[in-house]
């Protein structure tokens, strides 16, 4: 019997020759076990972040019930349009590093009342306080997410922490949950997610890990659950490859804990002062950042397995809740606001995260790209009235499918694309199968030059039809503007051939494919 691969890989070649490709273009064989199901992608891997940095909140989500700009009480009516067209499952807020600065009580009530704060970290600015607790879970139930809240551990109290627990969720006859219905809400709100602290190894306080693990042990304590109401804890894990944090965090919490975080960002270089431009840059840049952004397959790898040794069930989560491409600003914006641009490049650093995150569907319960809007990788940009969407946006949206699918085993062989000294992969893979019965498959072509063939096999299933739509530009800088914001936005696809059970694909360069397979 012929090896299903080399079978495989003779179907393709025969189906590219009769298209007229040319013997030089390489190829990559691909094996999709249908018959193999793995566990669900959880929906949250495709979560957000939205901090009180730069234009994030204020002009980006909020712009106050007063405001000419379309708004539902003061919440951008374009923005939730075009996060629900995303499927947003989930948003982390406030922090970041604002969030152990933060006091929730500064942020209910009357907004004339509400106090005014200096944002320390994020470029010094007053903010009023006029965007708090009410407005976010108004923002929530508008986008039709769930809301992530982190705590104040840094420079709050345990009382603190503990009464917003209250504030946000109890439905008792109490001082807290009273005063939440004098502010114009009457029932608690849903709240699951709910992290103690951030970073605490850095902006956090800097702790110690051992220091950390005591202090979340204390406020865990006193965070209640309140009838109908159950809180899915997140400790503060690693930075990266910070092992030794994890093994302690998860030594001295164990199972009080329903969740461990991570934060992970890619740079082009290894100077946190230049990191690189967003737009920029040379195809030297382009394989470094790629190169950089795929260390996070051995982060999720080597956490996960010290998670493994005090966690071997694997009931406790790997929340990836900051991540993404993190450039030198704007020039001529705020470095505190942390604005830069989004390219081509930084969809396919998108695509490659996420493909990582559903590798490790059995661990890895969230990830909240940094962040949703105007601020580092943003899924949307806006100034005043004006609103374009991201390559990265574009990203999120293709990969929607994926969304609570279950997962299945592909088999990957790639050449490599190589630059320099720098060898990545090629081609990246991932796919699942929707509630009815269609095989995403989802493809990545890390090369901003050539072409690539994909020769695949689906064990286990026939496919009688297949569908699809590509990412790709002219350029790897190419970006959306609002004078040009459609530069980089999907199109249909169809450079491929189903033949039984082989399916041939031919990517163009720097690209992100997806195809729909149906029975």
């Amino acid at each position: 019997m012929m090896n299903p691969r080399i079978k495989t890989l003779c179907l393709a070649l025969v189906s590219f020759a009769a298209a007229g490709m040319t013997a030089q273009t390489p190829t990559a064989t691909l094996t999709l076990h249908a018959d193999e199901p793995g566990p669900v992608i959880n929906r949250n891997i495709y979560g957000q972040f939205s901090e009180h940095l730069g234009h994030c909140i204020y002009g980006g989500i909020w712009v106050g019930p007063d405001s000419p700009i379309p708004n539902v009480r003061g919440i951008r009516s374009d923005v939730v349009a075009a996060l629900r067209q995303i499927q947003v499952p989930v948003v982390r807020w406030p922090g970041g590093c604002f969030a152990d600065e933060y006091h929730w009580k500064d942020g209910i009530g009357p907004a004339k009342d509400r106090p005014k704060m200096i944002n320390t970290n994020w470029g010094g600015v007053v903010e009023d306080n006029s965007f708090g607790t009410h407005e976010f879970m108004d923002f929530c139930d508008q986008v039709g997410c769930e809301p992530y809240i982190t705590g104040n551990l840094g420079s709050g109290s345990v009382r603190e922490m503990m009464e917003w627990v209250e504030y946000m969720t109890s439905d008792a006859d109490s001082p807290l949950a009273n005063l939440r219905r004098r502010n114009g809400r009457d029932k608690p709100w849903h709240v699951k997610y709910f992290a103690i602290g951030n970073e605490a190894w850095g902006c956090g306080g800097d702790m110690r890990p051992e220091f950390y693990a005591d202090n979340f042990r204390r406020y865990n304590v006193y965070l209640k659950d309140y009838p109908g109401n159950s809180l899915f804890r997140v400790a503060c894990g690693p930075s990266g490859d910070d092992y030794d944090w994890t093994d302690k965090v998860m030594s001295i919490v164990g199972k009080r804990m329903n969740g461990l975080s991570l934060h992970s960002y890619s740079i082009t270089t290894d100077n946190w002062i230049h990191k690189g431009s967003a737009t920029e840059f040379n195809e030297s840049d382009w394989i470094t950042l790629l190169s950089h952004t795929l260390r996070m397959d051995d982060y999720v790898t080597k956490n996960a397995a010290i998670m493994d040794k005090y966690d071997p069930e694997k009931k406790i989560g790997l929340m990836v809740d900051e991540w993404g491409a993190w450039h030198d600003t704007t020039p001529g914006t705020n470095p505190g606001f942390l604005r830069q641009q989004n390219t081509m490049r930084d969809a396919i650093l998108a695509a490659l995260n996420l493909h990582i995150f559903q590798k490790h569907a059995d661990r890895v319960a969230m990830s909240n790209i940094a962040q949703m809007m105007n601020v580092l990788q943003a899924m949307i940009f806006t100034d005043g009235p004006k609103m374009v969407l991201t390559p990265t946006y574009h990203v999120f949206e293709m990969f929607k499918v994926h969304q609570g699918a279950t997962s299945l085993p592909v088999d990957l062989a790639t050449p490599d694309y190589v630059n320099g000294t720098i060898h990545i992969p090629q081609v990246s893979a991932s796919a699942s199968r929707d509630g009815n019965g269609l095989v995403h498959l989802t493809l990545v072509n890390t090369d901003p030059n050539h072409p690539v063939r994909v020769a695949c096999t689906i064990a286990g299933a026939h496919g009688a039809t297949v569908t699809g739509r590509v990412l790709t530009a002219p350029t790897m800088q190419a970006h959306n503007t609002f004078d040009t914001p459609d530069a980089v936005k999907p199109a249909p696809f169809s450079d491929f051939s189903l033949s039984a059970d082989s399916l041939a694909v031919t990517l163009p360069s720097k690209c992100v494919a997806v195809l729909e397979i149906a029975p």
